[in-house]
């Protein structure tokens, strides 16, 4: 299996080097479309007449996102034409700049002339701005925060790692699985041509330009293996926010399962995207150092619903409530906590960590030259002893409060080792 595999990302890494940089180029001049020529005539039927009440609601929540997605990523690639080492990078980056605005053209025609929203792009954000969710919220100010580093920091790997956020967690994780989504019940129901062939278009774009960041993560890769290390912390770091951005209001699934899919199956798809690219840009995820938030052992489909599991416990994402205290939620917030422990972060290969819940039963974490494992209970003599509420403790996990902070007010009391204490954000990618 291991040779296989092997085989495989040889296979990948080999087609990308035979795509060059001018033949991406060149793709784009014969790919181009105009967004201002798309008929919406039959679409504003459609939409008024065809579309249901739930319809158009679940719609205008899903399409909201793609638009704001597609204004903030033009506002945010001019870093990247700047980062970029070589100038034929610059040139196409330029072009896929030009493909986002007409995308974000594209959105706000069809908002203003069918959902009618808004008089202007500036109008439309305004009037669509509530739909948006709270982890595409947090996940966009993450990649405004990605560009501004570039700003100041233009080398290989950091590079490499606003890539990785924009092409291939953004658009190949994000976007892609998303447009299939639309296109599917769209091409199925016969609906609203002038949207689907944009949508179509927008998609051949996107094909482009994922396949330009995985080239470039290929090359950073060669060029300084650092870049590996910064990949990996840029996705332990965010990947645990973009999961809530696909979240309904309210947690309606209607909003999804009404044009035929599950949240699931989008979620899956984004997961088979995602590895699919990084295996291909020689990143596969076995290789990749420390912990990925990503559990190596499950197929796509259990990521997906771990990931919505993990979502409606209110262990990741937005916080609407207490946590869910049900035993085997909480078994399954252990076992993903000893998944992202970095083990090359433990001082001498071992190390024991104890939980002890105010409200909650208590649970210890045990590191052994690589080995770990969690148990529901208490250990005598840990290493490093965690005093707090399960409800606080899920709010550090899940980015929501500062470990500092929580300690000054008191939320957090550590008791144990000062080294290993200091070694918390290292050990689990924080």
């Amino acid at each position: 299996m291991a040779d296989t595999a092997t085989a495989q990302e040889h296979g990948h890494t080999a087609a990308i080097d035979r795509i060059s940089y001018h033949d991406l180029y060149k793709r784009w001049e014969n790919g181009n479309w105009k967004s201002t020529e798309l008929d919406f005539s039959q679409d504003r039927k459609d939409w008024h007449e065809t579309f249901s009440d739930l319809e158009r609601r679940a719609a205008l929540w899903n399409y909201s996102m793609f638009f704001h997605g597609e204004d903030s990523v033009t506002d945010n690639l001019s870093p990247y034409i700047d980062a970029a080492p070589l100038e034929e990078q610059k040139y196409f980056l330029a072009t896929q700049q030009v493909d986002e605005a007409r995308h974000a053209v594209f959105f706000g025609r069809f908002m203003r002339e069918v959902v009618e929203r808004g008089e202007s792009i500036g109008g439309s954000l305004a009037a669509t701005e509530p739909e948006l969710t709270w982890g595409f919220r947090k996940t966009f100010a993450y990649l405004d925060k990605v560009a501004d580093g570039l700003r100041k920091d233009r080398s290989i790997p950091n590079f490499a790692a606003a890539i990785m956020m924009y092409h291939l967690l953004v658009e190949a994780t994000l976007a892609q699985p998303g447009q299939h989504f639309i296109e599917s019940y769209l091409a199925e129901r016969g609906i609203m041509p002038g949207f689907y062939e944009g949508m179509q278009n927008v998609s051949r774009d996107e094909q482009r330009h994922i396949g330009f960041g995985v080239k470039v993560l290929s090359d950073c890769i060669k060029q300084d293996p650092d870049s590996k290390y910064a990949i990996a912390n840029l996705m332990r770091e965010i990947m645990p926010t973009m999961i809530g951005v696909f979240v309904p209001p309210n947690w309606d699934r209607r909003y999804v399962e009404i044009f035929g899919s599950t949240m699931e199956e989008v979620y899956e798809h984004g997961m088979v995207s995602l590895e699919q690219k990084m295996r291909s840009a020689g990143l596969p995820l076995e290789d990749l150092p420390g912990a990925p938030p990503i559990p190596r052992d499950l197929s796509p489909r259990e990521r997906a619903e771990r990931g919505l599991d993990m979502l409606r416990a209110g262990y990741l994402g937005e916080k609407t409530g207490p946590p869910d205290r049900d035993p085997e939620k909480l078994a399954m917030l252990f076992d993903s906590i000893q998944r992202s422990v970095d083990t090359a972060a433990t001082p001498n290969g071992a190390a024991t960590i104890q939980w002890d819940f105010q409200d909650a039963p208590p649970w210890f974490l045990r590191i052994d030259n690589g080995a770990t494992s969690v148990t529901q209970g208490r250990l005598e003599h840990p290493d490093l002893a965690l005093r707090c509420r399960l409800e606080d403790w899920i709010d550090i996990t899940a980015g929501r409060e500062d470990p500092r902070l929580a300690m000054v007010k008191g939320k957090l009391r550590p008791k144990g080792s000062i080294r290993m204490l200091f070694r918390m954000g290292k050990l689990f990618g924080r």
